[in-house]
């Protein structure tokens, strides 16, 4: 029997065939597709399954956005779908669709120690709670709970709560953008719509100066974030702006996942996740992120057993749809 996953953000879509016999780490097929080029996933997965030649009986979709009562909206798309009008369309016995931070929780207990990087290594407690944080477009949050001898995914919104800033620097940031967007989240820091964000605020603050050369690269490319962890990170032209930019894009996110573990009582671990932390690997080694995570006054103790890992696998969403697919036979 074949089943078939798929990865849906706003950027593109990754589709995956598999065959039930041979378990979802061993896909028959794959395609990556860009998702504003189609007007639905239905035109997606038909030219897919087109080129493939196989019949397929069912299928489960990560989605980046709520998925509630089987429908769901892409965050950055205008694409509207719902489990039962799939299933109908692409005759299919099923359709699951579940948040794509459900779906990247789900592939947590899956991971080989390969698939990770560790940052902290804790004491994991068996059949704690794993909060997982993503970030990447936006800011996906997360948590698995252990409950009939195995882990349950949940989705939140969590990335969109109200930003606490922890420092003069980070409170001069929120007026900033207060002044901007008004509701200041935290997806509008930790995210690669953040980064940009947190740039133009020290720039314009006097923190750091732009050097030309930078200028010119960001007035160039499509997306800004690439171009500013890029010359972060470069230690043969060091950017002083760009090296504050992520220093204080990687103390935000140290600090929300640190309150996401204490709220989860996250003893399993933390994950993150999203496209973002495996390109700064560095800058979440240097010991910034740790000191914001355990910076929780008489807790730190606590957070300091919490594992934390990064998911150095880039297809762990489309993985946890996998899984779901084959869950559902």
């Amino acid at each position: 029997m074949m089943l078939l996953a798929g990865d849906i953000g706003g950027t593109k879509t990754n589709l995956a065939i598999f065959d039930s016999a041979r378990g979802p780490r061993d896909p028959v097929q794959t395609g990556t597709f860009p998702s504003a080029k189609y007007p639905s996933l239905e035109t997606v997965v038909r030219d897919f399954l087109g080129d493939a030649h196989l019949k397929v009986a069912r299928a489960a979709f990560g989605v980046a956005g709520p998925v509630v009562a089987g429908r769901a909206e892409v965050t950055n798309l205008p694409w509207v779908m719902d489990e039962t009008q799939l299933a109908a369309a692409l005759d299919l016995e099923k359709v699951t669709l579940l948040n794509d931070l459900a779906a990247t929780a789900n592939a947590v207990p899956h991971l080989a120690a390969t698939d990770v990087h560790t940052i902290q290594a804790g004491q994991r407690v068996a059949g704690g709670t794993i909060a997982v944080i993503a970030p990447g477009t936006g800011l996906g949050e997360g948590f698995l709970t252990w409950h009939g001898g195995h882990y349950l995914p949940f989705a939140s919104e969590g990335g969109h709560t109200d930003f606490a800033p922890t420092n003069p620097l980070e409170a001069g940031l929120l007026r900033y953008l207060q002044e901007r967007f008004g509701h200041v989240s935290y997806e509008r820091i930790t995210s690669g719509s953040g980064l940009p964000n947190i740039y133009h605020y020290l720039k314009d603050n006097g923190y750091a100066q732009e050097p030309a050369w930078l200028a010119e690269q960001l007035a160039a490319a499509p997306d800004p974030s690439p171009v500013i962890t890029n010359a972060a990170l470069d230690p043969n032209r060091p950017c002083d702006l760009c090296q504050m930019t992520l220093q204080t894009f990687v103390s935000v996110l140290g600090a929300e996942a640190g309150n996401l573990a204490l709220k989860l009582l996250a003893t399993g671990g933390v994950y993150l996740g999203g496209g973002i932390p495996p390109r700064i690997l560095p800058a979440l080694t240097d010991g910034t992120f740790i000191t914001a995570f355990l910076h929780k006054g008489r807790f730190a103790d606590l957070l300091a057993k919490i594992p934390i890992n990064v998911i150095t696998d880039p297809r762990v969403a489309l993985l946890g749809a996998a899984y779901k697919v084959f869950e559902t036979e």
